[in-house]
């Protein structure tokens, strides 16, 4: 017998209320991860907790493996926990909760047939807002997958092919110090100097669009002075595009600073993704968004994902997938219209059911275009 609709919805929304309601910064997701596997256990998942603390939950035993990887962390913030009008306040509910909760749910939906034909792995990962990305590395390496959906918002309408690359550049310059009415330049001098390098560099290097630029932001400034020695620290933050790989823009950077003494240490190497957009997944899903009135919208981002992370390894069809609007990521207004919510789930229900089946395969050894 079918499940009631009525009561899938239900459920599909106290699934993403109760995980909304479970505060996981970075780091600190083992109650939520909790909440999320016991509800997968009670809808028909054999679902764990592995040891990169991520929420796990699989059904299905068919040849094709579909994992779904989404994030249960957020950033700090306390937004109260609520529902008016049909909206669902709270942190995470964008960004991104209601996406992972919304694979979960059309995943419990799926008819017996689309679980004959696949095998659905629901990850909900930890620290995606931490540059570690732990639960996404350890996920990368324990499935082999034929399709990824990444759990981001991207509207219910919107199909997410690409992120841009980051590098994250901490400069520091440390001079004796000296009386000002003499002649030279302060460690803060020198530090201000290096960025204006940096941001002439960057935009020298950038192309058309913003997708294809380099974005250059300056945050974490400091300062002090012992009597001594003079310390100025900055933080460079470098958004990339896909012509331009992590390693070419340190050597870059590091041209750019040649003569100032600075000292610099990187981190967050995350090379730019794209993927194709004509592929059995991204057709599935754009078969599905029609069916439910929408017109899907193809989106390249300039922040970056766990599809950054996972893309090396796992080199097959994936985009991202997920209710809400990014613009309220991190923001004090983060909320989740739950019509919206209630559309994603049942586009992601019917794209999985087309791919399980094998229809949305049609034409897919035929070399899809960019």
């Amino acid at each position: 017998m079918r499940p009631d609709p009525e009561l899938a919805r239900h459920a599909a929304r106290e699934l993403v209320a109760g995980a909304v309601a479970i505060p996981s910064v970075s780091g600190e997701e083992g109650a939520a991860a909790a909440f999320l596997t016991g509800w997968m256990a009670g809808h028909g998942f054999a679902a764990h907790i592995d040891q990169a603390g991520n929420a796990v939950g699989e059904r299905g035993s068919g040849p094709l493996t579909v994992v779904l990887l989404g994030h249960i962390d957020t950033v700090p913030g306390d937004i109260p926990v609520r529902v008016e009008d049909g909206v669902l306040h709270g942190r995470g509910s964008v960004d991104a909760k209601g996406s992972f909760c919304a694979f979960v749910a059309a995943v419990a939906a799926l008819p017996p047939a689309a679980l004959a034909g696949a095998r659905f792995v629901c990850v909900g990962a930890t620290e995606e807002e931490a540059p570690s990305s732990r639960g996404a590395r350890h996920a990368a390496r324990a499935y082999q997958p034929d399709f990824v959906l990444i759990g981001e918002p991207s509207g219910w309408e919107g199909l997410t092919l690409g992120y841009k690359g980051r590098l994250v550049a901490r400069v520091r310059v440390q001079k004796d110090n000296f009386h000002t009415a003499g002649d030279g330049t302060s460690a803060a001098d020198d530090l201000a100097e290096g960025w204006w390098r940096v941001r002439e560099w960057a935009a020298r290097t950038s192309g058309d669009g913003v997708f294809d630029a380099v974005q250059a932001t300056l945050g974490g400034l400091a300062s002090h002075n012992d009597g001594l020695t003079q310390v100025a620290e900055g933080t460079f933050s470098l958004r990339l595009p896909p012509r331009l790989s992590p390693r070419a823009a340190e050597d870059a950077l590091l041209a750019a600073l040649e003569g100032l003494p600075a000292h610099v240490t990187f981190s967050g190497h995350e090379s730019a993704v794209r993927h194709p957009r004509d592929n059995a997944l991204t057709r599935a899903l754009r078969v599905a968004i029609r069916a439910q009135g929408g017109t899907p919208v193809f989106k390249v981002k300039t922040g970056t994902s766990d599809m950054n992370v996972v893309a090396e390894l796992w080199p097959v069809p994936t985009l991202a997938y997920g209710p809400g609007d990014s613009a309220l990521d991190h923001t004090p207004q983060e909320r989740l219209d739950l019509g919206e919510y209630d559309r994603a789930v049942a586009v992601l229900q019917a794209a999985l059911t087309r791919l399980a089946a094998g229809t949305a395969r049609a034409g897919e050894a035929s070399p899809a275009t960019s």
